[in-house]
């Protein structure tokens, strides 16, 4: 690092921080899990086409990569996942039983030998798909989730718990999976059985809902032979999101419950923590876990407002004592092992690693995965924990990330461009953690601002209820309200202002592009365009009733679907814009972006489309990412007039 400071435009400052160096640093270390007393988690490989491997903690510290290429460990069970694997010690070593995501089967392995098919392959419609496999050797089963297609439609599918056997004699026979349950709800998350095996609790709901709207949680007997007694509801309903449930050692029953506002923890139906933090979040994916029961009684928490820290809960007092150490944001995914916690947790100077937490020496450690600065951490973004005030005077939360570089200087008087990004969901938020990508922007001179606009997760069910109805316009305004705040103080320049959004974000930098006059320009990444097509088949089953709450049932508004939608007005829309799209999406279909593209043509908007061989909703490939963050750049720097060296010219077309 040099001591004179040079004076640069914004844009145009050097930075080490490459499209290639955020590529290969994407994804994050999931699905931990206790193997006997070994950590064991999936990992990404984005220069190996973007497939997960399962990765070991041996003894000795030394991390090691279990399943080679093509192996790929992911389950497509209502298109975002769920756990894909878990494994059990008998005297032959540790038994794996995962989801191979190329045909989605149920596979038995043990290290050192092949993967083992245990369930079949389905040509109907998705097929079969599995998630949260539970192996019980002990009765020669797994028991997991099935999802199950019965035609050719996204919506022709149905959803149970069963148990397949160990021994491979269903590889050939849908007839030999035994089915638990039966079809009384749309939606299942895994079984998670009492310590004594004779009650099972799972969590279930129904369309329209999504589940943080209103589950429920269910409980049957389990009878010595396997076979479930009637499942009984006891928590939840149309207007209570239980997020999680597991049984301590004692055989009580755990969950985590909104009924107050704020998801808390409960034991029993009594609440052991009650606080306006959340201890639980959005179900996106089945088998997240916000919390896990220690064999001394105590429990594992995540919990926050925001963030999510790690802490351990005396169930007794209320007490919570947080892990002590730099990460700052803690995943929904922890494990437990006698007393020890394992979980993923970041900050802004470290992307995300497996830590392990003792519980009886509060010491906590990085055990895989470990961050390790590729360049100079003087890179590194510096951001700012902001609360703007939007319309009718709400709070609207966001991170602030500046320009920062160690050696250079805008001239004096020179406000930055910034770039406003939308997350997706859009029932979720954006974690302050490490990322190279908003790295990649801050280090050449161009601010980034990350909204968790009305609607985001992190503030209670009131906060995120602001989206309801109103999809489109909260998240539009919100975004707005905080461009234009960055603008007003003077940390923005006003006509350098960019939008930016994948998936239900690329919905908000769209329908912001088409709806305000705040931005210069926009990228919008795998999005929702057309309200109508998309609630009406284009998706798949697990969203397809997900805009009966975020703009209203259609056969009651059905001219706001059009009022709202982008593709409706491609008129109003005459700032440039990169368009980005997985030709293999099957959740924001690539249909969306062409009907959007033919209702442009001609309007002399500059713009490029850039669709990609092989990806689906959310990129995964290294060499794809690559292209879309210097896309990305290059866009800003036509629109903004950046002098951005080495980065290859986007085309925009009109």
């Amino acid at each position: 690092m040099g001591e004179t400071v040079r004076t640069l435009a914004y844009g145009a400052w050097p930075s080490p921080i490459d499209a290639a160096l955020a590529a290969a640093h994407d994804g994050r270390p999931d699905d931990v899990a206790f193997v006997g007393d070994e950590v064991w988690w999936t990992a990404p490989r984005p220069a190996e086409g973007g497939r997960r491997t399962l990765v070991r903690r041996r003894a000795d510290g030394g991390e090691e990569t279990l399943l080679p290429a093509p192996w790929n460990v992911r389950s497509r069970v209502i298109e975002y996942g769920g756990r894909p694997w878990a494994a059990t010690v008998d005297g032959d070593g540790p038994l794996v039983v995962f989801v191979h995501f190329a045909d989605q089967r149920l596979y038995r392995w043990r290290p050192g030998g092949e993967p083992v098919p245990l369930t079949p392959v389905s040509v109907v419609g998705g097929g079969l798909r599995w998630a949260e496999p539970q192996p019980l050797p002990a009765r020669g089963e797994v028991w997991c989730v099935l999802e199950e297609f019965t035609g050719g439609e996204p919506t022709d599918v149905r959803r149970v718990l069963a148990a397949v056997p160990l021994d491979g004699s269903a590889a050939g026979d849908r007839g030999a999976v035994r089915e638990l349950t039966g079809e009384r709800h749309r939606f299942v998350t895994g079984p998670r059985l009492a310590p004594d095996g004779r009650r099972a609790a799972w969590l279930a709901w129904d369309h329209p809902r999504m589940p943080w709207d209103g589950t429920e949680l269910l409980v049957a007997e389990v009878g010595d032979d396997g076979v479930f007694g009637p499942p009984r509801t006891v928590a939840g309903g149309p207007e209570e999101s239980i997020a999680q449930a597991d049984w301590d050692r004692d055989g009580r029953l755990l969950h985590v419950s909104d009924r107050t506002g704020w998801w808390n923890l409960y034991r029993d139906g009594r609440p052991l923590c009650p606080r306006e933090e959340e201890f639980g979040g959005p179900l996106w994916k089945l088998g997240l876990r916000w919390f896990a029961p220690l064999d001394n009684g105590l429990v594992a928490v995540v919990h926050g407002r925001g963030a999510g820290a790690l802490g351990v809960l005396d169930p007794e007092t209320g007490e919570v004592v947080d892990a002590a150490g730099p990460w700052t944001e803690f995943a929904a995914g922890i494990a437990a092992y006698g007393e020890r916690i394992a979980a993923v947790g970041a900050s802004p100077r470290s992307a995300h690693e497996v830590v392990e937490l003792d519980t009886r020496t509060g010491r906590a450690r990085v055990i895989g995965a470990a961050h390790d600065d590729a360049v100079d951490p003087a890179y590194y973004p510096e951001p700012q924990i902001r609360t703007f005030t939007g319309p009718d005077g709400r709070d609207i939360h966001a991170h602030v990330y500046p320009p920062h570089h160690p050696d250079c200087a805008a001239p004096a008087g020179e406000l930055p461009p910034y770039v406003i990004r939308a997350h997706g969901g859009p029932t979720s938020r954006s974690p302050l953690v490490l990322d190279l990508e908003i790295a990649y922007f801050t280090s050449r001179g161009i601010g980034v601002a990350e909204v968790d606009y009305g609607g985001s997760t992190g503030h209670g069910r009131a906060y995120r209820e602001r989206l309801r109805g109103q999809w489109g316009v909260v998240d539009v305004e919100d975004c707005a309200a905080v461009a234009l705040a960055l603008a007003d103080e003077g940390t923005a320049d006003r006509a350098r202002l960019a939008v930016r959004g994948g998936s239900a974000g690329g919905w908000t930098a769209a329908a912001s592009l088409a709806g305000t006059d705040v931005y210069a320009c926009g990228t919008v990444l795998y999005p929702v365009l057309d309200l109508t097509g998309w609630g009406a088949g284009e998706t798949h089953d697990f969203e397809s009733r997900y805009l009966d709450s975020l703009i209203g049932p259609y056969d009651e508004v059905p001219a706001r679907y059009a009022e709202r939608s982008p593709a409706e007005h491609a008129d109003r829309i005459t700032a440039p814009f990169l368009l980005l799209q997985g030709l293999d999406d099957v959740i924001c279909p690539p249909a969306q972006c062409e009907r959007f593209l033919a209702r442009m043509a001609g309007r002399r908007v500059p713009h490029a489309y850039l669709a990609f061989e092989g990806e689906g909703h959310g990129f995964r490939r290294a060499e794809t990412m690559v292209r879309a963050l210097e896309a990305e750049l290059s866009l800003y720097a036509q629109v903004f007039g950046l002098d951005t060296p080495g980065v290859p010219t986007l085309e925009l077309t009109e």
